[in-house]
Order: structure tokens, then sequence, then C-alpha cells
């Protein structure tokens, strides 16, 4: 029995969705839960040449065998809920998908009032998505639960004792978070931040699990970082400079194109205490490291390379354990067997 949280160590974009779907596809975990605030985080993943773009469901519905469970942290919008049902038909997911019947609605109120507020819209940068009005109403518990939506009727559970008695019959249990700590409500760059907590600690509450469950926190960290909308950026990069190193991206929920920065070392260290980070996962080493690209034996990485990994593990005390490569799920050095 293992229980497992794998968050973001950035602000978000840091390819979580790649290690997911990789962690689920080879571990085969018999749970995986979303964590997280809502579907203002998008998750990008690639299996056999098909890429999807994912809002809400967890992104190890590769994993046929897994139940896929939405905990009752996380801000459900009915309609992205049922969309992602019928996008994800292929993978059966309406079978297996459930959310915990104590999750907060969004409604179309709450996306307007996003849209329409100069200062979350202009000045902080938010998605539009309603996440920070439905959080409000939920603290001010005024906010409707997806027990009250008949539409999720045929989709709710109770999320906490799934994945405990999980957890109690010796079953594997994988939380996959969203956004990245730079973005957390408590610990990022206030105010231009989300609207909760994006850490390991709330990721475990989200879906209802104690803290001496958890066996691993793993933080994923990309060899460049990269952020959506306005706030401080201490290494950032002109876009300029970005395009002339290939790294011109996009958001998945917005379309925004995203900033662009070197690797942070002092975000890195912070990100892995406050989470207690027991393992790394680097993404995108092949766009700093092109000679890299699609390299699968760690033995086969450029010393350059291999010096950026241990520099990353002497600053932080956690070991990379995942070395991404390319986008597909072949390209990935795992070293967990001979590192843990």
């Amino acid at each position: 029995m293992t229980c497992s949280i794998l968050v973001g160590g950035g602000w978000g974009d840091e390819g979580k969705g790649k290690c997911i779907t990789y962690l689920c596809y080879n571990d085969k975990p018999d749970i995986i839960a979303r964590a997280g605030v809502g579907p203002n985080a998008g998750h990008s993943v690639e299996f056999k040449g098909d890429k999807y773009g994912l809002r809400l469901t967890p992104s190890g519905f590769f994993h046929k065998d897994a139940r896929l469970l939405i905990g009752a942290g996380v801000l459900v919008d009915p309609e992205v809920f049922m969309h992602e049902l019928d996008y994800l038909n292929k993978y059966n997911v309406r079978g297996r998908t459930f959310a915990d019947y104590r999750c907060a609605i969004i409604e179309e109120k709450h996306k307007a009032q996003d849209k329409a507020s100069d200062h979350l819209s202009k000045k902080i940068g938010s998605t539009g998505t309603g996440c920070g009005p439905a959080n409000a109403d939920r603290v001010n518990r005024s906010i409707k639960r997806a027990e009250d939506i008949l539409e999720m009727k045929d989709f709710l559970t109770d999320v906490p004792r799934e994945v405990n008695e999980a957890l109690d019959d010796e079953r594997d249990v994988f939380i996959e978070g969203s956004q990245g700590f730079g973005l957390s409500l408590y610990y990022g760059t206030y105010p231009f931040v989300t609207s909760k907590d994006t850490t390991a600690s709330t990721a475990a509450a989200d879906v209802g699990v104690g803290p001496t469950r958890i066996d691993d926190v793993i933080v994923v960290f990309k060899s460049y970082i990269t952020r959506v909308g306005e706030g401080p950026f201490g290494t950032e990069i002109s876009q300029e400079e970005a395009e002339k190193l290939g790294l011109e991206e996009y958001g998945t929920v917005t379309g925004r194109r995203r900033r662009v920065g070197t690797f942070d070392m002092d975000l890195a260290r912070e990100s892995c205490m406050i989470n207690g980070a027991t393992q790394i996962a680097l993404t995108c080493v092949d766009k700093i490291f092109p000679q890299c690209e699609r390299v699968k034996d760690y033995s086969k990485l450029s010393g350059e390379v291999k010096k950026f990994v241990a520099e990353i593990e002497g600053e932080t005390g956690v070991p990379v354990t995942i070395i991404s490569t390319g986008p597909d799920l072949e390209d990935t050095i795992d070293l967990r067997d001979e590192l843990l």
C-alpha cells in the first residue's frame, strides 16, 4: 500500500500531466484522486499519439483500471465535468469518475463575476473560470454543493471514505495536485496567486487523507520556469530571448502566452521544504539541453545535464528520481529503484 502526492513546484505548467500519466500508467494505482483549486488549472497529457487538455478529470485516466475521484476541496463546474466525460469516452471515464458530494459548484454567476472584476481579470490575471468568486462564496457559506445539483447525482461519492478504505485494504492511491507552489494563497507571490493553498498538505486535505498516511510527495519542476498572468518573476527573460531558445509556450486553459525564465533555485528550495518533498520530477530537460532529447538511460545524459541534476539535488536535499526528455511516456528516465 502506498499513498503518493504529486504537486507543482513553480507557478504551474511544470509538466505535471506527463509525470502523472507516466507514474499512473506504470505503477497502476487503484485510485487516482484530483486535488487542487478547480477548472482554472489545465493539465496537458499525451499518450500514444493522442493529446488531451484536461481541467477536472484526473490526468491518470489512461490507466483504465483506476477509479477516478475528485476531492471535496476541488471546485466543480458541471459543464466542464460533463464535457470531459464525453471528451474522454474512449477511456470509459464515465463509469469510473466521481466527485465528492461536498464539492462546491461553480455557477455562471461566478464566471461572470470573475470576468467583470478589473482587480481579478486585469491586475491579478485570473483565468476567468469563476474559481475565486466561488471560493469566496464557499467561505461565506453560501455556495451550492455537488449534492444540490441534479446533473451531478449519478457521479457522487464519499471520496475520503473510498480513499481511506483503499489504503486500509493495502491498495495504492495517487493524489494529483494542480497549479503550482508559487501560486499558493499562503506561500505564493501574493496577491498574484490563486484562491487557495496549493501545497501537498492541502492536496491531502482536499481528498480527506491525513498526513500520517502519505508515503511520498513528488514535486515537479520544469528545467526552466514559466508563469501565466501577472506577478513577480525574479528569473524572467525577454520573450525575444525565449523565442531564440525555442521556449515559446501558451497556457492550457487561457491560451495566454507564458512568461519564461531560467530555473529558480531559491524557489525550488522553498517549494521542497514547505511541500515536504521526498522526490523531484524534472521535466523538459530536452528543451534546455537538446542533445538529450528522447534519451532514456541516465548514463547517456550529457555531463552538463548531470551537473544540473546534481546541483538541484544538492540545493534541495531531495533526489531527482524522474527525468523527462521528451513528450512521450517512453521519453522518461526513472531512477526510483536506484535512489529510493
